[in-house]
């Protein structure tokens, strides 16, 4: 699964990315022309909601995963507003990442 992240803080972005990585996701740059299976946007990046609205826009079908702190109900409610497919705490967003890269059981 390729995958963007879009983080600003460089200290939570090496851990997240670290562990996806060790699970066989690719990981993508903002820059490059690969087009992702997911993306990953933290609510605290700068215009994290304008960016949701902007990829639901032009990629409908894009699977849009956002992130922030568990208290910012309202940050959440606006993330599904602006087009994320599904919003969760910061503290869970590794682990629902790593629920997406096992493979279907069946």
């Amino acid at each position: 699964m390729k995958i963007l992240l879009w983080c600003d803080d460089l200290m939570s972005r090496v851990r997240i990315e670290s562990a996806w990585k060790a699970a066989g996701a690719t990981m993508l740059k903002k820059t490059d022309s690969d087009a992702p299976d997911l993306v990953v946007m933290d609510l605290g990046a700068r215009d994290a909601l304008l960016t949701i609205g902007r990829l639901r826009g032009d990629s409908p079908g894009l699977d849009i995963l956002a992130f922030g702190p568990h208290v910012d109900g309202e940050g959440f409610k606006a993330a599904k507003g602006a087009g994320a497919s599904e919003v969760v705490a910061r503290s869970a967003v590794v682990e629902r990442v790593l629920r997406k890269l096992q493979p279907a059981s069946g």
